[in-house]
């Protein structure tokens, strides 16, 4: 080698030294920033919150960064739970001579219009527990007792026993009911009642998970034994009084006697003083 070839020579070896060094050093960056990304995913396996990546478009190792997070977002606002009651009302405290009248096991076209018309005339409101199987196959009702003002509740799907039914049960029965009463009529039932005035403590909870109070009565007018009119419109006269919270049905049997009794005591209350509405929200 010629003497003037030795510093050129010298020159080349310390330039592949310090390109060796160099290719080092950055092997060493990219390993320590993938480590310190761990959800980082890669274009095999996208991370869940990323999603598939589209057909013939590879996913950038950087485009998890502009996906949005699986539950990222404001928290969703849920309704008040009511407390767990460890027994129903049984009447309404409100100022004054207020009474309320309540129909279970509807609604039933042969007797709940006959109802609603009589309650439009003397401009009453009342509460209808209804079944939800019933409310079903009648939907045209529930919209005309929510156009009129009246409240209506829970009185589960099928009116079972509710202390031999499973938890499970217990929450289909209600739940089916609210969930038709809402899709019809734009909100779930704010009271259920228990068929037969048989609670137990799992409906007490499973309702106020639903957001429900329970609602027994005061006077129970015996019209599911069919006793006649007169002997309605009797036990209501005998038993009338302020807080009052009035069973009567308006499903379940032949309920003629529960309609032209109506038409007898709902005026009597009314000259008497009574305001017959229902619980405010």
């Amino acid at each position: 080698m010629k003497a003037e070839d030795q510093p050129t020579s010298s020159r080349r070896a310390l330039l592949r030294l310090a390109a060796c060094v160099g290719a080092a050093a950055t092997v060493h960056v990219l390993s320590t920033d993938t480590a310190q990304t761990p959800d980082a995913p890669t274009a095999a396996k996208p991370g869940p919150a990323a999603g598939p990546p589209r057909a013939g478009a590879p996913l950038k190792a950087s485009a998890y960064r502009l996906r949005p997070m699986t539950a990222y977002g404001p928290p969703k606002l849920r309704p008040a739970v009511p407390p767990v009651r460890r027994k129903p009302f049984l009447r309404m405290d409100a100022p004054g001579r207020t009474m309320v009248l309540t129909f279970d096991d509807g609604p039933d076209p042969r007797y709940t219009p006959a109802l609603l018309k009589t309650l439009r005339r003397h401009g009453a409101r009342a509460m209808f527990f209804v079944c939800g199987e019933m409310a079903a196959e009648n939907q045209d009702l529930l919209r005309e007792m929510t156009d009129d003002g009246h409240v209506i509740g829970n009185h589960s799907w099928s009116h079972p026993l509710i202390p031999k039914l499973s938890r499970s049960r217990i929450r289909s029965q209600l739940g089916r009911t609210s969930d038709v009463v809402e899709r019809t009529v734009g909100a779930a039932p704010r009271w259920y009642r228990a068929p037969y005035g048989a609670w137990n403590r799992a409906s007490f909870e499973i309702g106020a998970e639903l957001g429900m109070e329970p609602l027994g009565w005061t006077l129970d007018t015996l019209d599911w034994t069919e006793p006649g009119s007169s002997a309605i419109v009797r036990r209501v006269r005998a038993g009338a009084g302020p807080g009052v919270v009035v069973l009567s049905h308006d499903a379940g049997g032949d309920r003629s006697g529960t309609v032209r009794a109506l038409r007898t005591y709902l005026p009597e209350l009314l000259d008497q003083g009574y305001r017959i509405t229902v619980p405010q929200d």
